[in-house]
């Protein structure tokens, strides 16, 4: 792998190697640029060439070297629901190894439909919150969720129903087959007169691009594959960017400020390394695509005589319009096994309640996935009928009764974008780096909550139909935090009410580039990564022209 030393100007830092950092560092130095690649968290397994940790045990108790998941202990984050609390300990977490949370996610690649990109227009303003139409149509993004899907490797079906987002081409393999959840989801859709498509994922079923296809292996979501399956960025893109020589992977890089001028231009960022030493890397030009949680907090952190608020932040937006990951959830049993435990996290999908529909009285939608999927720790510590005993006998009867014969409902849905739901920089709490914790401020509008309702109510419908018995359903809550954080640096064409353009440039600063879920304008149906990927690959395209042009 090609070495830069801090002092080289280099043309690109990139903070962050996950869904949107990957795909910059790969087309940006097969461009031809140089590019140096900040990643807080380590190489994972792959960096060491062994196959990653499926022990349960291990996973949940797991050395720096071998972490997947940022370290709650070393990276404190804190919680409240509105700015007239005292925020206590958080509970948010999110991908921190070389690939990012692509490394770990279920895989879900639905695409943004049409009208989500319009959403403000085609629902109408809703009072108290956000809701905005994207910079962006469909129609622009189209190629670019094309080139994703194709460059990464997603599985799927391309379905003819407006209740899917229309797809130019076919996806490279076909979808992962169906698991016994997969056909009851059927047959309550065929009482119910439902729509059931099979869920896109980053995971191939066929060998791809010199990778294995998926062996159903049932451990998956939270650990890596084992045998590159999963279409992360540590996978796919970044291999190809080392390959180029003009890209360097630093991993134990923790950021802690980005750089600028007196002429309010960056140049480069400061980053504490895995000695905790203090390094100062030079650049032309910096990309951030650290998430939708930790790039506002990086921002925040980033202030200046010349930004007192924040870098890029003169419309006082960084960190505000936070979208975490809304859901519901039923399970019930089936008197025959269904072992929905073996194989990928996520199946099929009921898609009718995706749109808004304004005779529910409230605005939201989503999906309803056939997602049962605990691994067997997991599920004896807390995937039980919630009647059955917790201990002694009628423990591990419940555990055998039980076991193989649970199917679960869960439900993605909607969040609106609240000005008030934000991340901030807390005031009392420090990480072990003595920087400031991330401070989540975050209360779903009602509607939000309604929704959330619906779906439960939903989930025990298809359930019901499908045949289960002893159907339990946890009540309606609102969200602490979640792999799904978007909207904190949301693009727009005014620079009073967004913090980057069309293109993803900073409106305060011409050589700072944001690029990751924190861009969202509206959070769809919940699922970002795919809507993440199109835009960094658009972006990309972009950046390489003007920086050839001498634009940036």
């Amino acid at each position: 792998m090609k070495r830069y030393t801090p002092q080289e100007q280099v043309d690109f830092v990139i903070v962050g190697s996950g869904a949107a950092g990957g795909i910059m560092a790969k087309q940006l130095s097969m461009a031809g640029f140089s590019v140096v690649v900040l990643e807080q968290g380590s190489w994972g397994k792959y960096g060491r060439e062994h196959e990653y940790n499926k022990d349960e045990l291990l996973n949940r108790n797991i050395a720096d070297e071998d972490r997947l998941m940022s370290n709650r202990q070393t990276q404190p984050n804190t919680f409240r629901r509105s700015a007239d609390e005292e925020a206590g300990p958080g509970s948010h977490s999110y991908g921190c190894v070389v690939g990012g949370g692509t490394v770990t996610y279920g895989g879900s690649s639905w695409r943004h439909l049409p009208w989500e990109f319009e959403e403000a227009s085609h629902v109408g303003t809703i009072a108290g919150t956000g809701l905005a139409d994207w910079p962006v149509t469909y129609d622009e993004l189209e190629p670019y969720y094309t080139q994703a899907e194709w460059e990464m490797g997603i599985s799927g079906l391309r379905v003819d129903t407006p209740l899917v987002a229309p797809m130019s081409k076919e996806y490279p393999v076909p979808p992962v087959p169906m698991k016994s959840s997969g056909a009851l989801f059927h047959r309550a859709a065929d009482k119910l007169g439902l729509t059931v498509v099979p869920g896109p994922l980053a995971l191939i079923t066929q060998p791809y691009m010199g990778r294995a296809a998926c062996t159903n292996c049932g451990v998956c979501s939270g650990y890596g594959c084992h045998v590159k399956a999963r279409s992360s960025s540590a996978v796919t893109v970044i291999p190809i960017a080392i390959e180029t020589g003009n890209c360097e992977i630093r991993a134990h890089s923790y950021v802690r400020k980005i750089n600028t001028n007196n002429a309010g231009r960056v140049t480069g960022v400061t980053y504490f390394n895995r000695e905790r030493e203090e390094v100062f890397q030079a650049a032309k030009a910096v990309v951030v695509s650290a998430n939708g949680t930790e790039t506002p907090r990086l921002l925040l952190m980033s202030k200046s005589n010349q930004f007192p608020d924040g870098l890029a932040n003169s419309s006082g937006v960084v960190g505000r319009y936070l979208m975490l990951g809304n859901g519901a959830s039923a399970s019930g049993l089936m008197e025959h096994p269904v072992n929905d435990y073996k194989g990928v996290v996520s199946g099929t999908a009921i898609v009718d309640y995706v749109p808004s529909d304004s005779d529910r009285g409230f605005y939201g939608g989503g999906r309803i996935t056939s997602r049962g999927y605990q691994s067997p720790i997991s599920y004896g510590l807390g995937g039980l009928s919630p009647s059955s005993p917790r201990w002694g006998q009628g423990y591990k009867d419940a555990l055998r009764s039980e076991a193989g014969h649970k199917i679960t409902a869960t439900s993605f849905v909607t969040m609106l974008p609240l000005e008030s739901n934000r991340v901030d920089l807390d005031p009392n709490v420090v990480d072990a780096w003595g920087l400031p914790a991330m401070r989540i401020t975050l209360k779903s509008h009602e509607d939000d909550m309604k929704n959330i309702e619906f779906f439960r109510q939903k989930s025990i419908e298809i359930l019901e139909a499908a045949g289960a018995k002893n159907i339990w359903a946890p009540p309606a809550r609102d969200s602490r935090g979640s792999a799904h954080n978007r909207g904190t640096c949301r693009m727009g064409n005014d620079p009073n009410t967004s913090v980057v353009d069309r293109y993803h440039r900073a409106h305060d600063v011409p050589n700072l580039f944001v690029i990751d879920g924190s861009n969202l304008v509206t959070g769809g149906r919940n699922h970002p990564t795919m809507t993440i990927q199109a835009l960094a690959y658009r972006a990309a395209e972009h950046l390489v022209s003007s920086a050839r042009n001498g634009e940036v």
